[in-house]
């Protein structure tokens, strides 16, 4: 086991020394340009060092958990460990077949020619993860990027400090700085890092800071992976089975407190169903936290708001609709002192409302009652591109139609959140919402380039092409252009 690398951290703004970073940058490249040619095996090693080192500090990150934001133990097992170590054990089972060149057919113009498609690591790669999942947002990309053979640097979110300082004894455990090295810091630190000529840079944020990160990486032409987020609708139809549907819209929307980038946003519900629908959020929200509100408050399975500044945040939100004339179906209580919100449902909440224009990223959700299904897409189309979509319905045919006339990143029907934990589909979101994809293969490809390479064959067509240009070859180049309009043969 190494011994740790202590990176020099200012006492007094809490940011990482610039020249330390700038030193770990440089040692990355010769190891990038060794790990090129990395077998799969060795690869593996290291994700396998990874699982260790994580497992090995399970109650000391239980307890950072609690102390940035009283995150349950069944949270971080079920949001932070599962997800990473499932990464991990897919990529093991899955990376000889990722990592192995795929041939492919040749087309008419290149006929006699072999071809196939090489996956080369990127480089050198930047992760910056958010608070939410801080633990889950970090690793979880790093896995991807040690399977496709790179090294990394991590930046944490100075949000979550007792949870980044153990992810940064464990990385320094199972990495040497010229591999692996994890910065602290906030606003300074991010922008050294920003500024270094990263092969690949990997965020997870919000759209806005996702806007900094891409013109940053465009001064380098650095490729990027964006994670955003957005509002991600919710359209409850009058076939859905309501009672299934306020079960699993509520686990997806109050787990972590409401604070995950694919989290239900806003719940159109057909009127015919609505008061059943509403009732049956009421007893879920009594059956899991508590009957009065007293009990939800000391409930000891209701993570908490990150700080006090995003409390006040989802605060003013519900407030402003209150204020324009939204009503308080269940919750409502606030403690900005405590960082805690209610499990809180509303409606009648005007268009006008910030928290129908604003992503919530909380315990607050909105319900907004329907009777006409192509209001409530034009409604969806008119907004930024969401993350996720979710639609709660047994009509088959509707559900198609809905999926058809909408764009999301990802959809999710008759459940929520959980198409982020599987580990065969893409995960990303579009335009507004984020670029590109992980998990599993998705993962890999993002922080592999794939590489062209053509072998010409005993026959060299290309010849015939050669100058000069005689009046044969100007018929055979115009016969080869006009034989195109034939069907494919492969």
């Amino acid at each position: 086991m190494n011994r740790p690398m202590m990176h020099i951290v200012d006492p007094a703004t809490g940011e990482s020394d610039p020249e330390q970073i700038r030193q770990v940058f440089e040692s990355q490249q010769a190891t990038a340009l060794a790990w090129r040619q990395s077998t799969v095996a060795e690869r593996i090693a290291r994700l396998k060092r990874l699982r260790e080192a994580m497992l090995a500090r399970r109650e000391d990150f239980y307890a950072a958990f609690a102390k940035d934001y009283r995150k349950p133990i069944v949270e971080v097992e079920g949001t932070e460990f599962m997800p990473v170590l499932d990464e991990i054990r897919h990529a093991i089972a899955h990376l000889k077949k990722w990592a192995q060149p795929r041939r492919v057919w040749p087309t008419v113009t290149t006929a006699f020619t072999s071809a196939w498609i090489e996956y080369q690591p990127r480089g050198r790669c930047l992760i910056i993860a958010p608070w939410n999942f801080p633990l889950n947002l970090c690793f979880g990309p790093l896995v991807s990027a040690l399977a496709a053979g790179n090294t990394a640097i991590l930046k944490p979110s100075e949000m979550t400090p007792a949870v980044s300082a153990v992810m940064a004894e464990v990385i320094a455990s199972v990495f040497q700085p010229h591999e692996v090295a994890l910065f602290e810091g906030a606003l300074a630190t991010s922008q050294t890092l920003l500024a270094l000529p990263f092969d690949h840079i990997f965020f997870t944020g919000s759209p806005a800071v996702g806007k900094v990160v891409m013109a940053a990486a465009a001064k380098h032409l650095t490729s990027v992976t964006l994670e955003l987020g957005g509002k991600s609708p919710v359209i409850v139809d009058e076939t859905a089975d309501v009672k299934a549907s306020a079960e699993t819209l509520l686990w997806g929307k109050f787990t972590n407190c409401g604070q995950i980038c694919v989290a239900p946003d806003h719940v159109f519900v057909h009127a015919s169903v609505k008061e059943e629908f509403v009732e049956a959020c009421r007893q879920v929200v009594a059956q899991r936290f508590g009957r009065t509100p007293e009990a939800v408050r000391h409930s000891p399975d209701l993570t908490r708001v990150i700080n006090q500044r995003h409390t006040q945040r989802i605060a003013s939100l519900l407030s402003d609709a209150q204020t324009k004339g939204a009503r308080v179906l269940v919750g409502g209580e606030v403690d900005v002192s405590t960082c805690y919100i209610a499990p809180t449902l509303i409606d009648q909440v005007p268009e006008s409302a910030e928290i129908m224009q604003e992503e919530i990223f909380g315990p607050v959700l909105p319900l907004i009652t329907y009777t006409d299904l192509d209001q409530v897409v034009h409604t969806i189309n008119a907004q930024p591109k969401p993350l996720a979509l979710y639609i709660f319905s047994q009509d088959k045919r509707r559900t198609r139609e809905l999926i058809e006339r909408t764009s999301s990143g990802g959809v999710a029907i008759n459940h929520c959140v959980l198409h982020y934990a599987h580990g065969n589909l893409p995960f990303g979101g579009v335009n507004n919402s984020g670029i590109g994809n992980a998990h599993g293969e998705f993962g890999f490809k993002a922080f592999s380039h794939e590489r062209a390479v053509l072998k010409s064959g005993p026959i060299m067509m290309a010849k015939l092409f050669f100058p000069p240009y005689t009046g044969f070859k100007q018929k055979l180049v115009r016969w080869t252009v006009d034989s195109l309009r034939l069907p494919s043969l492969f």
